[in-house]
């Protein structure tokens, strides 16, 4: 068990599902760890965040990666490609979140380093069961790299 005082775990929800992100945030106010989650609602926010760029300059590097495949402007392999491509970035644990069961989607993902692959459950419960899931285990279970 990690130390309660330890800071705040800080996550960076790659979203454009505003339900999916109501349902995230929810789950996240669940969980055991107390978490700061930050949201950035297509590929290029995720990228200027990431890179500390425009609207983001003071953005505060996040310890887990929730990140969709299906956003606007960069999917989510093409941030992917781009974290994992980035010296202060890679270490990252990158859990692609999405609706998708395509297996090039997969397969792609874990070409490119993802950390996990999380097919969104569609049942409200099930959802909910899933993030508090990845919680424990990335948040609660696993040691990050600073």
């Amino acid at each position: 068990m990690k130390d309660e005082k330890m800071k705040l775990a800080h996550i960076l929800l790659v979203e454009d599902n505003e339900g999916d992100i109501l349902l995230t945030l929810d789950a996240f106010e669940e969980c055991k760890v107390k978490t700061e989650i930050s949201i950035a609602r297509n590929g290029q926010e995720a990228l200027d965040f990431l890179f500390k760029r425009g609207a983001f300059t003071e953005a505060k590097k996040p310890d887990l990666i929730l990140l969709d495949i299906n956003i606007p402007i960069f999917n989510g392999h093409e941030v992917l490609q781009q974290i994992k491509a980035d010296l202060k970035l890679k270490k990252i644990p990158v859990i692609m979140l999405t609706t998708s069961s395509d297996e090039q989607d997969l397969n792609k993902a874990y070409e490119s380093h993802c950390n996990s692959y999380v097919k969104k459950p569609l049942d409200m419960n099930d959802f909910l069961s899933a993030i508090l899931k990845i919680e424990e285990f990335w948040l609660q279970i696993t040691s990050l790299a600073d």
